[in-house]
């Protein structure tokens, strides 16, 4: 899978990517999302991104490749919490130029689904 998780596509991001569920947790979502903008599936990043802070014009750059994944932190997020937190770096190249995001991600579930709220903290550094 896309997001490095070690796991086929299909038993990891894909099968909620394909609309065959919802991530369980903040990291299937952040993990999943990651997988989305590998793959350029905007839906499922409209999809997942809350309604409160949701762009309504979101298009992705085609230029961009995404290179890959680290999650440094998890916090709450789980199967039975309300609200969780990601912290991790993703790299992509654009333009010939390598660059790195680390983010901290806000989730929250509502009605039994993952949503992604936006960052708490950014850093984009060129590679």
């Amino acid at each position: 899978c896309s997001c490095q998780s070690s796991l086929p596509r299909a038993n990891c991001c894909g099968r909620y990517i394909d609309g065959l569920g919802e991530p369980a947790t903040a990291l299937a979502c952040m993990r999943s999302r990651y997988t989305a903008y590998c793959e350029n599936a905007v839906a499922y990043l409209q999809h997942t991104w809350h309604p409160a802070t949701r762009p309504d014009d979101f298009v992705l750059d085609d230029n961009v490749r995404w290179l890959g994944l680290k999650v440094h932190r998890v916090e709450a997020g789980g199967e039975h919490d309300t609200a969780g937190s990601v912290e991790f770096t993703a790299r992509w190249r654009s333009g010939g130029r390598g660059h790195r995001l680390r983010e901290v991600s806000r989730f929250v579930r509502e009605a039994g689904r993952w949503y992604y709220l936006g960052p708490s903290s950014t850093h984009d550094d060129p590679d």
